[in-house]
């Protein structure tokens, strides 16, 4: 009797070892491109490779508006009452806010503890640019961040791809439509197939990943010289990767106590969107292929739904870390010393001010040099950290996925006891 076995695709005809190969490939490339030729050779050179990153982000930001809203809308109107939204809501601003007091606490602990600013050469530092990131600090008020959570016009916030302004509309849309109850089920019926139209289209604008992740990469070697970078700021990048490193054992081991041996499975679903938001910088630009990857993991639709898009606005555990670490790093070079009540109150403002900066280009680094700026640091002090930028940012993007990737899934999980299964589907 014959019998036929399905093999598993190999690795590297995964999406994921796709990526890999690209980021490699954009590795060598850059450096060679940089090695070969002019400065100014160099950096037309990184402006057009890079068209493909932006291709493909513009791409994801394309289907963002659209499967936040159609997703929401049908996820609230599913649970059906204020209240199961009020409980969940509860839930995950709870965790929200724990998480990111967890993130900048580490950040503040390891810059206290290895000191990489103090003895820091300022010589050498070119301060002009900075101005295109303080010049956006002045935007970053309290009226201004009321102002950006509540929309004045829902076409304006989904041009913009204003996520959490997206989800203040969907949320009263949604609970009208709970309301009414049959007489619009046909609106939320053609609302849940638009969001299975537009989850399609991730799997189509997924398969532009490694070619944007491939452009990324070759467009920063182009035109940093990385063996530069790592001995001018070994110390400051070395600490930063010992505190993110301990953030992710943190979450880890978080996910791991509430989540138990489903932990180790939900890691292995979302090492493609760690992958592209490590490969971009833009956690932003894996929100569809997370949404798609935690439902396959088997949280219900209607809380990632509700669960992803506040997380994009309230939990980006890698940007808050790094924070109170930038921040307290260039008091450090300026000789300014911050007892620790001031260290703390700056905690707190940072933990406020970070909440309406989601989808604003350098976001950490305009609160950063905002926060310095109220603290008397001089906010010029951001060009310290504008050269390695970049690399401290691919870490703080996958951080922000893993976050919000086991914050959903444990309030998932809370939701729905031991009913949560897993859904088959093919590998990786």
């Amino acid at each position: 009797m014959n019998t036929t076995t399905t093999k598993k695709p190999s690795f590297f005809k995964g999406l994921t070892g796709q990526i890999l190969i690209a980021m490699l490939f954009g590795a060598v490339l850059g450096i060679i491109i940089h090695n070969s030729t002019d400065a100014d050779t160099a950096q037309s050179f990184s402006g057009k490779i890079k068209m493909l990153a932006t291709v493909f982000i513009r791409l994801v930001q394309m289907i963002i508006s659209p499967l936040v809203f159609t997703t929401l809308v049908v996820g609230i109107a599913k649970l059906g009452d204020i209240k199961a939204v009020g409980r969940i809501g509860g839930k995950a601003l709870g965790w929200f806010f724990t998480a990111s007091f967890i993130s900048l606490l580490l950040g503040m602990f390891f810059v206290n503890i290895l000191k990489p600013g103090v003895g820091l050469n300022l010589s050498n530092v070119d301060l002009a640019s900075a101005s295109e990131v303080t010049a956006k600090t002045q935007s970053l008020t309290f009226e201004n961040f009321i102002e950006h959570i509540v929309p004045k016009s829902i076409f304006e916030a989904m041009a913009t791809n204003e996520i959490l302004q997206i989800v203040i509309f969907s949320i009263f849309f949604g609970l009208a439509a709970a309301a009414l109850g049959d007489y619009v089920k046909p609106v939320i019926n053609g609302l849940d197939k638009t969001s299975h139209i537009v989850l399609k289209m991730v799997n189509y604008v997924m398969k532009f990943a490694p070619i944007g992740v491939f452009g990324a990469i070759a467009g920063v070697f182009a035109v940093r010289d990385f063996q530069e970078l790592a001995i001018t700021y070994f110390k400051f990048f070395g600490s930063f990767l010992i505190g993110i490193s301990s953030l992710w054992v943190v979450l880890i081991l978080v996910g791991y106590i509430f989540l138990k041996s489903r932990m180790s499975l939900l890691l292995k679903r979302i090492v493609s969107p760690l992958i592209i938001a490590f490969g971009t910088t833009s956690s932003e630009a894996v929100f569809p292929k997370l949404t798609e990857e935690l439902e396959r993991f088997g949280v219900k639709d209607r809380i990632v739904s509700f669960m992803l898009p506040l997380g994009y606005s309230f939990n980006l555990d890698g940007s808050m870390m790094y924070m109170t670490f930038a921040s307290i790093f260039i008091a450090q070079a300026y000789g300014i010393d911050l007892d620790l009540g001031t260290q703390m109150t700056m905690l707190l403002v940072l933990m406020l001010t970070s909440k309406g900066i989601a989808g604003v280009p350098r976001a950490s680094l305009v609160v950063v040099a905002a926060t310095c700026g109220m603290f008397k640091i001089p906010i010029e002090g951001i060009a310290l950290i504008l050269p390695i930028d970049h690399f401290c940012d691919m870490f703080r993007s996958a951080t922000n996925v893993l976050g919000n990737a086991l914050a959903t899934s444990v309030v998932g999980q809370w939701e729905a006891g031991d009913e949560i299964e897993t859904v088959p589907t093919d590998t990786i």
